[in-house]
């Protein structure tokens, strides 16, 4: 089978707790709610393109265990493709402790298990060529990242992608540059770009375009996002919403800018179609509870008439 995207990522089970306020040492706080979900950012931005009608698959790894089972599952009710994961039959999966405030930010904390042993001989080629996009997302330990860039080495019709995150961001620029010259597009938030090229987003996105990098898409939160091809910018608005929690909303952006990637939709378009998608993941709890269904995408864009 041929993918429109490939995504490449932890997976991890959330464990999301609704706090009063996120303490700080020494402080304490009050629990207001609990919410349990497969989690993961390549895997949320899997969960976003498939609900998109994208046709969609995953290269990743958990433990047999009942963390591992929940996330396997969630993708085949969504209609991910799991041929690409990998079960580790000891160890555990990945797990992530997250607490958001009333305002709907949070702080998380990472524990990787089994996504820190996925080795690039785990890889199946076949499964990744063909495909028209391969999308990358951090992880924590050295041998994943290592599978990921020698993965990119044996690919070549394939157009990558890279949401960086604050784990790959603060490598700095020297480590991750060689993954970036691979890179067709660059979807980092204005902290991450900061942290990566030590410039704002705008010079930082030209440093990114001018290594080879063929779009970039900065996601500047309230502000919306900043995009550019080197030839083009737009500084594109966000959609007005109530904040329930901003966790997963960088993966929602994802999946909704590969959409419209993989559409051939133009740069603004995409942009556009990016902060919709991430709009709606943050009137609701978790990462995927409110991830748009194409005819919502559709319904909704029409009557905005933002495009």
């Amino acid at each position: 089978m041929k993918f429109d995207v490939v995504c490449f990522g932890a997976l991890n089970v959330d464990k999301l707790f609704k706090v009063k306020k996120i303490a700080k040492a020494e402080e304490e706080s009050t629990i207001l709610g609990f919410k349990e979900s497969p989690g993961g950012s390549a895997a949320n931005a899997a969960v976003g393109l498939a609900r998109l009608g994208v046709r969609t698959g995953y290269i990743g790894k958990v433990a047999d265990d009942p963390e591992g089972t929940l996330l396997l599952k969630a993708f085949k009710d969504e209609g991910v493709d799991t041929g690409g994961v990998a079960t580790s039959k000891g160890g555990r999966s990945g797990l992530v402790m997250g607490f958001v405030d009333e305002e709907g930010e949070r702080a998380l904390y990472v524990d990787p298990g089994a996504n820190d042993l996925i080795d690039f001989n785990e890889i199946n080629l076949g499964y990744v060529a063909g495909s028209s996009f391969l999308h990358l997302t951090s992880f924590v330990g050295e041998k994943p990242f290592e599978a990921q860039t020698k993965l990119l080495e044996n690919l070549s019709e394939t157009k990558v992608t890279l949401d960086p995150g604050e784990i790959y961001a603060r490598r700095g620029w020297s480590k991750m540059k060689p993954l970036i010259e691979r890179c067709f597009g660059v979807f980092p938030n204005a902290n991450e770009l900061r942290l990566l090229t030590g410039n704002e987003y705008e010079k930082g996105a030209k440093q990114l375009i001018d290594v080879g990098v063929s779009i970039v898409a900065v996601k500047l939160g309230r502000r919306g996002c900043y995009v550019t091809d080197g030839a083009e910018e737009h500084l594109v608005k966000h959609f007005k919403v109530s904040v329930v929690d901003t966790t997963g909303a960088g993966d929602a952006f994802c999946a909704g800018f590969l959409y419209g990637l993989v559409k051939n939709k133009p740069l603004r378009y995409c942009a556009i179609l990016a902060n919709f998608v991430a709009s709606r993941c943050i009137t609701k709890i978790g990462a995927r509870e409110g991830l748009p269904r194409l005819e919502e995408l559709s319904k909704s864009l029409e009557e905005h008439r933002e495009c």
